[in-house]
């Protein structure tokens, strides 16, 4: 168990540590740069498949190396932070993702990618939960008379505007400058490195115990009355990211195959304005109630998901675009709504686990539905396996949304 600290005094051996509203900003920061760097690769896969002519399953395996160390983190790591310190965790994570870019840099062959994918997923999944909680903790000190859900809403922008910002930095590096293997990692090596040095000063958030309690890998520490809805929950992020996945692993090669339009810059905007879509739904209706942002939100990914089947059969480039950033509108709202119930059902002691929790079952679905789309690919034309994993997800979405709605109805 841990708790809440804002005593200044209690970072032991500190010397200069920011305040806590500045902190909460430095690790907003960290928090949108690691996220970015994370799909910094996904306009720059068509490059590796024609240097090294490796099949398109093969970048759905690389895409599903880092989803599996995202999970394998968040289910071994995600939760400690609540015991071992945010801060610690935290710098452990963006120093992994900084590994990740140098591994990038020195070993770009296939093994390479592999490697440095699934240590970049260990970082991510580290961070998520940990960053999420200390963001929300920072806030409470700071501003102890502001509405936490404002903390939520700053906490799911920051992520998904660095999942948006990563495509958009490496296709314009890999379209404008030389050596597009290489520029994107050197830019973000920086900016962790630089992040690393700022989350040493941000202050800690919770009191770490003289005597630890005995590891054990996550669990979902609610009571049992609130477990139906956090499950309900998590299933609505599961059918949300798996939108996502499809636009951080197979969109640029649909780009490129079916719509023939082979632009690097395109690719990495297509994916761009997936995520800001996310972002900005959050913002721009933010004063609708929970239920009814998650009402519009089902509404927009399944509206989002007929354009895009509808645009790879067509084939249409604009078709395909508009459903995936009205898609990536209605996922922003689940996503918020989730991780705001999520936090809801949690005391501060398990906030860290809890959120964990939610993103693991989330990053499956980035995994195992993207995964699925590589399979059939290899057997079938790539406009008809768009379209059955359409189908599949839409399925996915309408019946999560509906259990969610359910659950926060009871809530309130």
């Amino acid at each position: 168990m841990t708790t809440l600290t804002d005593r200044p005094g209690h970072q032991v051996g500190s010397r200069v540590r920011f305040a806590h509203g500045t902190g909460f900003w430095v690790i907003a920061a960290a928090f949108l740069i690691t996220m970015a760097f994370s799909t910094v690769p996904t306009p720059l896969y068509a490059i590796y498949q024609r240097r090294d002519g490796f099949p398109t399953f093969m970048i759905t395996v690389i895409f599903a190396t880092y989803a599996v160390g995202v999970m394998a983190s968040l289910y071994l790591a995600g939760h400690v932070s609540d015991w071992l310190g945010r801060r610690r965790v935290a710098l452990l994570a963006v120093l992994a993702e900084a590994v990740s870019a140098a591994i990038f840099l020195i070993w770009p062959d296939v093994p390479g990618l592999l490697l440095a994918r699934f240590i970049s997923g260990v970082g991510v999944g580290a961070l998520t939960a940990t960053a999420t909680a200390h963001i929300s903790e920072l806030r409470q000190i700071a501003r102890p008379d502001q509405d936490p859900s404002r903390s939520a809403l700053i906490s799911s922008m920051v992520n998904l505007g660095g999942l948006a910002f990563g495509p958009l930095v490496g296709g314009i590096l890999a379209q404008y400058v030389s050596a597009p293997l290489e520029r994107p990692y050197e830019v973000f090596l920086v900016l962790l490195l630089l992040s690393a040095v700022g989350i040493t000063l941000v202050p800690e958030t919770v009191e770490r115990l003289e005597e630890r309690p005995a590891y054990r890998p996550q669990k979902v520490a609610l009571p049992s009355a609130a477990k139906p809805q956090f499950f309900a929950t998590a299933a609505g992020a599961f059918a949300a990211f798996a939108i996502f996945g499809l636009f951080t692993s197979l969109a640029p090669t649909f780009l490129a195959g079916t719509l023939h339009h082979t632009s690097r810059l395109l690719a990495g905007v297509v994916t761009f304005a997936v995520f800001v879509a996310g972002a900005l739904s959050q913002v721009v209706f933010v004063r609708l109630s929970r239920q009814r942002q998650l009402q519009l939100g089902l509404v927009l990914m399944s509206t989002g998901l007929l354009g895009v089947a509808v645009g790879g059969l067509a084939p249409s480039l604009w078709v395909f675009v508009t459903g995936g950033v009205v898609a990536g509108a209605g996922v922003g709202l689940v996503f918020r709504g989730a991780v705001a119930t999520a936090a809801s059902l949690a005391d501060a002691g398990s906030r860290g686990e809890v959120l964990a929790a939610l993103f693991l079952i989330a990053y499956a679905g980035l995994a195992v539905p993207v995964l699925s789309i590589g399979v059939g690919i290899a057997f079938l034309p790539d406009q008809v396996a768009l379209l059955i994993f359409s189908a599949i997800i839409l399925v996915m979405v309408n019946v999560a949304g509906v259990r969610m709605l359910k659950a926060n109805q009871h809530q309130g």
